[in-house]
């Protein structure tokens, strides 16, 4: 009975009411503590670095107390500036805490450069698919006398004759000069061919 009248002693529930007070305000201190020393309140909303040179993310992003590293550089976009970002992460009007670090892919300086192919003798055909596929344009078609009609003769860049093994950036423009099956093209004739004619010549001599 004591015990039972203790609890419901007026005492009791003033020293009850102060607990329940204290743990209130020790917990909502420890969520403020927390939430200082973990900046859980200053969230800083990352710009838009699109297109920026990296002078230009650098002074942006001191500004805004972040930082950044650079991932790697894409394929080259000519609606990019070069050297400029072309993607970011967190992407544009993420929060994040001070000091975060922002990572970059940067547009490199121009096309890569792409090996030329042996085409010569192979057809039309097969030649304009194979440079379209590894990134290169197809220009001017021209004709030369040769045995096979549409067999790549000669490859061309700017007037310029290329062979296989030589590097061209992507996009390149090649010409090709195909054969146009009338005849020979760049085979001397033989001796023995003009012996044979001069034979056959002088028996006709009278």
């Amino acid at each position: 009975m004591g015990l039972f009248r203790f609890i419901f002693s007026k005492t009791f529930l003033i020293q009850l009411v102060l607990a329940i007070i204290l743990v209130v305000v020790l917990g909502y201190a420890t969520m403020q503590w927390l939430d200082y020393t973990t900046n859980q309140g200053d969230r800083i909303e990352v710009p838009n670095l699109a297109e920026l040179s990296l002078s230009d993310v650098e002074t942006m992003l001191k500004e805004k107390d972040l930082r950044y590293e650079i991932l790697d550089s894409a394929n080259f976009n000519p609606d990019y500036p070069r050297f400029s970002v072309i993607e970011q992460v967190p992407k544009a009007g993420k929060f994040v805490k001070e000091n975060r670090k922002i990572y970059l892919t940067l547009n490199p300086s121009g096309y890569r450069k792409i090996v030329i192919p042996d085409l010569i003798r192979r057809t039309r055909r097969q030649a304009e698919p194979t440079l379209k596929s590894l990134g290169f344009e197809i220009g001017e078609i021209t004709y030369k006398p040769d045995i096979a009609e549409d067999a790549v003769l000669e490859l061309r860049h700017n007037g310029e004759l290329i062979e296989a093994g030589d590097e061209l950036m992507k996009t390149s423009k090649i010409d090709l000069v195909l054969g146009d099956g009338s005849g020979s093209y760049g085979q001397p004739v033989e001796e023995d061919s003009l012996e044979t004619e001069e034979t056959n010549d002088d028996q006709f001599d009278f």
